[in-house]
């Protein structure tokens, strides 16, 4: 892509009218996705993408224009745009483009380009009609599957040169279950940046049975009890409670302009002793990882949290810039087209050392979440709002029956320093993470938890 341009001067039109900072970002990709419902292909849709984005940071300020005209005239076209946004102090910096750096990426065993679509598509019809026999009270059954590869390319008016690829695969399941007037919906996703041996991990069939199995359920769970208990959070719930309640607000753009209840607290105690936090960008075949970031950071891990004391927050180019320090490397955008921001990769709350099994055992009378479902938080004070997919109640240390309708209401801090056990083992739950206007591939795990206690929204 940028190899064959001459790529210093591509910057220096940029910063033409002034300016701190210029990067230019390109990209190339392929994708195909197929939905399959209510026992039909509704859609297939395979295609390319390439387009390059150039950046130019001014008095702190961003301006930002992208092409899929992939000329050197279109480039230095492209340049002229942004440097007539910006007015600034002239940079008089050589830019001395060092060698090119180039991840090492992940291992893929199968290539989703090497695999027939009619394989793709088998895998999709045989999960809906695996979902849609398991009962007669299953009504609807949606399966989507997506692959994907990019590669993409950076530099920028420093001299650093990156370029680093990422292939992934994505599959979901959804099962809707009626009985009367009693709807219950089942979720299982699976993915990562992985090829087609996603599914040596879990088939498709048993992907699609998790999410029947779910949804069926449900439906003869009791509606939940409400009011202040302990909770169990499952590992296998994942870590939408660590990626909503704290993970957002630790992205330094939120903390920055006092947008987030973490804004100002470095070095206070805003959890547990027990939580440790983490954005880790470097787990293998993740789907949050990644080599460089997408402003060419390489990507790392960084301590958020530790042993319950804010230690800092996740910064891109630009917020480090304003706080006098350097990037954590969670610059990311969706596409070329669209300038990069803070971003979580895969955020974790950090596994202790208590078995998971005698969490369990310790409380009396509590609900024990095995999947989390949707939710909302506000990061300005950082209360949320959960929804409870699976859950049981426990009774005398042990599982007792499933229930359903529940909700987990609180705030963030406060749930948080109200972990009392953090269990030994770690379960990821994966997602599309959704930030001004932009979705980028995200993960968050968690192990075990007991919390003392939560406010759980149900039938009394």
């Amino acid at each position: 892509m940028l190899d064959s341009f001459d790529i210093a001067r591509i910057l220096r039109r940029a910063l033409a009218g002034g300016g701190e900072f210029a990067d230019i970002y390109g990209e190339e990709g392929a994708s195909t996705a197929i939905v399959c419902e209510d026992g039909k292909i509704e859609k297939v849709l395979a295609g390319t993408d390439r387009g390059v984005g150039i950046r130019v940071i001014s008095d702190l300020r961003t301006a930002y224009a992208y092409t899929n005209e992939i000329t050197e005239a279109a480039l230095l076209d492209l340049a002229d745009t942004v440097s007539r946004a910006v007015r600034g102090k002239a940079f008089d910096k050589a830019i001395d483009l060092r060698p090119k750096l180039v991840g090492a990426g992940f291992p893929i065993e199968l290539p989703p380009d090497a695999i027939p679509l009619k394989e793709k598509v088998a895998a999709a019809t045989r999960a809906e009609g695996a979902a849609r026999g398991f009962d007669r009270r299953v009504r609807q059954v949606m399966v989507m599957y997506r692959d994907s590869t990019l590669r993409s390319q950076s530099a920028n008016s420093l001299g650093e040169f990156h370029e680093t690829g990422r292939t992934g695969t994505v599959f979901v399941t959804q099962v809707v279950a009626a009985d009367g007037e009693v709807i219950q919906t089942g979720y299982e996703p699976l993915g990562g940046f992985r090829g087609f041996e996603l599914f040596d991990r879990k088939s498709p069939e048993e992907i699609a049975l998790t999410a029947a199995h779910r949804a069926v359920m449900m439906l003869n769970a009791r509606k939940a009890p409400g009011g202040m208990m302990p909770v169990v959070l499952s590992a296998e719930a994942g870590g939408t409670m660590v990626h909503e309640a704290i993970g957002h607000g630790l992205e330094a753009d939120l903390a920055q302009t006092g947008m987030s209840v973490y804004s100002g607290k470095i070095g206070q105690q805003v959890a547990s002793s027990l939580v440790t936090v983490v954005d880790d960008a470097t787990i293998p075949n993740a789907r949050g990882s990644f080599s460089f970031d997408d402003e060419g950071t390489p990507g790392e891990r960084t301590v958020l949290v530790e042993n319950g004391i804010l230690k800092g927050y996740m910064y891109d180019r630009l917020t480090a810039m304003k706080d006098g320090c350097r990037s954590t490397g969670n610059g990311r955008r969706e596409s070329y087209q669209s300038k990069p921001i803070v971003r979580m990769s895969n955020t974790l709350i950090a596994p202790g050392s208590t078995p998971p099994e005698s969490i369990i055992k310790g409380v009396a009378r509590g609900l024990f979440v095995r999947k989390m479902g949707g939710g909302q938080v506000n990061t300005v004070n950082g209360d949320f709002m959960f929804e409870v997919s699976e859950g049981y109640l426990i009774e005398n240390g042990t599982l007792g029956e499933p229930v359903r309708g529940a909700t987990l209401t609180g705030s963030g801090p406060d749930v948080l320093k109200k972990v009392e056990q953090v269990g030994s083992d770690l379960g990821f739950g994966i997602g599309t993470c959704g930030k001004d206007g932009q979705g980028v591939p995200v993960a968050d795990a968690q192990p075990t938890l007991l919390i003392a206690e939560i406010t759980v929204g149900g039938a009394a």
